[in-house]
């Protein structure tokens, strides 16, 4: 690991010294990043600053923490965000069962023993469960984990202003136990949909990257990098179709997590190139909405092909 100016330990690999030194590990662990992800990724680990990732659904945000992850080898805490989440349910709750449990059995076995030495003991870290905010501050391995904030926009304002001071500071105050603190802070990686817009004060916190839907030649790329079987005639006539598909006005156009899916059905199937049997059959791999079918099979599957071999160059 490498020691930022700040004086925190940093969170960069081994022989990493450059955003290119970065971009190669990141490819050799799977991950093909274009220059300006793997520059803001490098600044992230470098800076020790939280990563803020934007953009359409399957595009490879969550895939990014998960990467950095086994290529830091150390663990990779996630917080899935949705509406309603709170502090209690990000951070800590107590294990109300259990003091009820503890003051029974005081009751029955310690009669002796006073009112307010067992109140006291109910609020001690045996009774305290540590949930994924926590745990990450908490963490005592060689490497600061990977903590992936998934999809904040699905939280509400109050939950965000909460991540804005737990991201400033690296602690919490927990009235019965004190002030928390991470020793080395975590590698924060939050991702974003889109569905809404997040507060300005939030993103301020961290580095900040959209990440686009690849370009075809690139998507190809991915495909053969993710699923070495395909044949290669077969990865650019899937990502041909799948370019072609994100054209279409589809309820949810697919991300490269539905072109890794719709590969991997077809080479499961021993396909080695696309007809309309073949995506008459597979559809479900890569549209997830039975609207969005519709539209497709209506606007015509020979019409998708001809479109795919058009981009793909025949």
């Amino acid at each position: 690991m490498s020691e930022p100016r700040d004086g925190r330990r940093g969170a960069l690999p081994p022989g990493v010294s450059s955003a290119g030194d970065l971009r190669e590990l990141l490819r050799r662990f799977g991950y093909l990043a274009d220059e300006g992800l793997a520059t803001a990724i490098f600044l992230a680990l470098r800076l020790g600053r939280p990563l803020f990732l934007e953009g359409e659904a399957g595009v490879g945000k969550t895939e990014v923490a998960k990467v950095l992850s086994r290529m830091l080898e150390t663990p990779l805490i996630r917080l899935q965000c949705y509406e309603g989440i709170d502090v209690y349910q990000a951070l800590y709750e107590w294990d109300y069962a259990r003091q009820l449990l503890h003051i029974r059995a005081a009751e029955a076995f310690g009669g002796a023993e006073d009112r307010e030495r067992v109140e006291r003991d109910l609020y001690n870290r045996e009774f305290l469960i540590s949930r994924p905010l926590l745990q990450a501050l908490e963490h005592e391995g060689p490497s600061p984990p990977v903590l992936l904030i998934d999809e904040v926009d699905r939280s509400d304002d109050e939950f965000e202003a909460f991540l804005l001071e737990i991201l400033s500071d690296f602690a919490v105050t927990i009235p019965e136990l004190g002030t928390i603190r991470a020793e080395r802070p975590p590698v924060a990686v939050l991702t974003s949909n889109r569905t809404r817009e997040v507060h300005d004060a939030l993103k301020r916190r961290c580095l900040y990257h959209y990440i686009e839907h690849p370009s075809f030649e690139r998507e190809v790329e991915i495909v053969r990098l993710r699923v070495p079987e395909a044949d290669e005639r077969l990865a650019r006539q899937v990502a041909a179709a799948v370019q072609r598909l994100r054209e279409m006005d589809l309820y949810k156009p697919p991300g490269v997590a539905e072109t890794l899916d719709w590969t991997e059905a077809l080479v499961a199937l021993g396909a080695r190139e696309l007809d309309e049997r073949l995506v008459q059959a597979t559809l479900g791999s890569v549209l997830k909405y039975h609207e969005d079918q519709q539209r497709v099979a209506a606007s015509g599957l020979e019409e998708l092909l001809a479109g795919a071999g058009r981009i793909a160059g025949g």
